[in-house]
C-alpha cells in the first residue's frame, strides 16, 4: 500500500506520472473525496490533505484491505469532477457505482472485525 495516491489516480486517470500540467486540479478533487471518504469513517479522524506524490494510500487505509475499494471510489468520484465522460448513460452508471461504494464502504466501517 506504499504507492502514492495522486500517481495512482493519474495512472486510471490515463495520466503520465512525470505530466504535472493538471496535479493541481487532480488534487483539489482528491482532496474533496478524501472529505467525503472521512464522513463515512475512513481515514484519520482529522482527516488528510494530499499536496503531492508523497502521500500514500496507507495514510488513508492502515494497511487494512477491507477498504481498498476505497481507491476505487476515490478514482470514479475525480474522473466525474475532473474527466466526466460523454455519455449520459456512462456518468450514470459512474453515479450508480460510486453509491453503490459508498453503501458498501460504511457497511464495512460499521461492520466489527473489518476496519482493523
Amino acid at each position: 500500500m506504499e504507492e502514492s495516491i495522486l500517481t495512482s489516480i493519474k495512472k486510471l486517470l490515463g495520466i503520465e506520472e512525470s505530466d504535472t500540467s493538471f496535479d493541481v486540479d487532480i488534487l483539489i478533487h482528491i482532496n474533496s473525496t478524501l472529505a467525503f471518504l472521512n464522513q463515512l469513517g475512513i481515514g484519520p479522524d482529522a482527516g488528510i490533505f494530499v499536496s503531492d506524490k508523497s502521500t500514500t494510500w496507507a495514510a488513508i487505509l492502515a494497511e487494512n484491505k477491507f477498504l481498498v475499494p476505497a481507491k476505487s471510489y476515490v478514482f470514479l468520484k475525480v474522473k466525474l469532477l475532473f474527466d466526466p465522460p460523454l455519455s449520459s448513460a456512462a456518468i450514470e452508471s459512474m453515479n450508480r457505482l460510486v453509491a453503490e461504494f459508498e453503501w458498501r464502504l460504511t457497511v464495512l466501517v460499521e461492520t466489527p472485525n473489518t476496519t482493523s
